[in-house]
């Protein structure tokens, strides 16, 4: 066990991100024990014990508390230690060395989250290293299998082992890759407040089958089709401004110009019901279409694999994400028939179609997220640590593990602060070739959480 010293430097979080980019945790199949094995060594050289828990002995989960001055409640930090796969992509870099070039660090997870990851566990080691306590237990969960649906990891947990998590009010984990350059000259800090959550269906198209050769049937299975991919290419469901995306609106209302200004007022208001894709750049007004209204693409379309049949029937699965807030999947469906019949020649198809639920995402039970006191200490943070930076609140277009640890009551947060440049889309290599983070932004990050550990409500 290291000794205690006061005056000790901040443990730097870069050599940790290195070795933990090292371990191919490559979901799947995950294999994410040895990686588990390195932290867990880690914690034990500054006296932190810790165990292991899951239903795959290769694909732990460790779970281990770090006790607190009684000065607050408790608090979670969550981490996945799991990648996903780098076939068939062109690196520039191998993308398990870990290279650190130009002050940044190369490979898989630097950003989707072994960077967050470093993040916690510096904080947590300076802490030890200067023999402060923190404000409250801190309960840190590294699990494994946030790729590919949590079961093995925080779902497992969650529902074997609740009561590791009772009496915690609050957690941090992944922002889920929010970004937002709404103004290129402004740096902005996304807090993640809320998450839309998946809805996964199957539609079935069905007509007239036959032989190829013959052309002119109405109404077949491929026409159909083109209608329904027609209605998603070109068609939006309702839009919705949920409490989250409401405040979100209004915080960026006071810092960009005028113009965009308004226009944010209006879809406020509801008297305008799409983004103004004029005003700003593609990649923003997407994320923020995303997050007005549920949203559906097709992702898999199956026919009989044979070039001289019509097919009599068509699956089309669909990757749906709903809303947080008191929507349902039978909400969801409704939007999406409407919106296909109104793509359709006959004005009907979408009633007519087969719809079948494949995967539905967790409900938060706690739908308008907490803006509370500990909201506010994060942006507190945030503004000390930058001054020229905006915090915001953001809704995650996707999901992360966050949902299962909502369901236990907690009110969880995506808080893995960046020192970015302005403009900066560095996120957006997650999942992607060539991820990458800068080192002092993971420094950054680290050195927020580690106040947030030393002081928060």
């Amino acid at each position: 066990m290291q000794l205690a010293d006061p005056a000790a430097a901040p443990v730097d979080p870069i050599p940790i991100l290195r070795d933990l980019i090292r371990f191919r945790s490559v979901n799947p199949p995950g294999e994410e024990r040895a990686c588990a094995e390195y932290i867990a060594a880690l914690l034990a050289e500054a006296g932190i014990t810790s165990q292991f828990l899951g239903p795959d002995p290769e694909r732990p989960s460790l779970v281990a508390r770090i006790p607190g001055r009684g000065e607050a409640p408790p608090l979670l930090l969550h981490a996945h230690s799991d990648v996903v796969p780098t076939d068939g992509q062109e690196w520039t870099h191998p993308p398990f060395e870990a290279l650190l070039i130009d002050g940044e660090v190369w490979g898989r997870g630097a950003i989707d989250m072994k960077g967050g990851l470093a993040m916690m566990l510096s904080a947590l080691l300076t802490l030890r290293a200067r023999g402060q306590a923190p404000a409250g237990d801190v309960l840190l969960a590294v699990v494994s299998d946030e790729e590919n649906g949590s079961r093995v990891g925080a779902g497992w947990l969650t529902s074997n082992h609740p009561e590791l998590f009772e009496g915690i009010p609050y957690c941090i984990g992944e922002d889920g890759g929010a970004v937002l350059t709404v103004d290129p000259a402004r740096r902005f800090h996304p807090v993640g407040v809320a998450e839309k959550r998946a809805c996964w269906l199957r539609l079935t198209l069905r007509g007239r089958g036959g032989h190829a050769s013959r052309q002119g049937w109405p109404n077949l299975a491929v026409h159909q089709l083109t209608e329904v991919l027609t209605a998603l290419r070109d068609g939006r469901l309702p839009v919705h401004i949920t409490p989250a995306f409401d405040r979100m609106l209004e915080d960026l209302g006071e810092v960009v110009g005028e113009e965009l200004a308004a226009e944010l007022v209006a879809l406020r208001k509801g008297e305008r019901s799409t983004v103004p894709y004029e005003l700003m750049s593609t990649e923003d007004a997407v994320y923020l279409d995303s997050t007005i209204r549920h949203t559906a693409n097709a992702t898999i379309i199956r026919t009989p694999e044979k070039i001289n049949m019509i097919p009599s029937e068509i699956t089309v699965d669909i990757d749906g994400r709903i809303l947080p807030g008191e929507f349902y999947v039978e909400d969801y469906v409704a939007e999406l028939r409407a919106l296909i019949n109104g793509f359709s020649a006959s004005g009907t198809l979408g009633d007519e179609i087969g719809i079948e639920l494949l995967l539905e995402g967790s409900r938060n039970p706690k739908n308008e997220p907490e803006m509370g006191a500990f909201y506010e200490r994060l942006t507190e943070i945030l503004r000390a640590a930058d001054p020229e930076g905006v915090p915001v609140p953001m809704i995650t277009p996707a999901s992360t593990d966050a949902r299962l640890f909502a369901n236990l009551g907690m009110d969880c947060y995506g808080w893995l602060p960046m020192l970015l440049p302005a403009g900066s889309r560095y996120q957006e290599n997650m999942h992607d070739a060539d991820e990458r983070v800068p080192a002092d932004a993971v420094r950054f990050g680290a050195d927020c959480l580690y106040q947030l550990l030393i002081d928060h409500p």
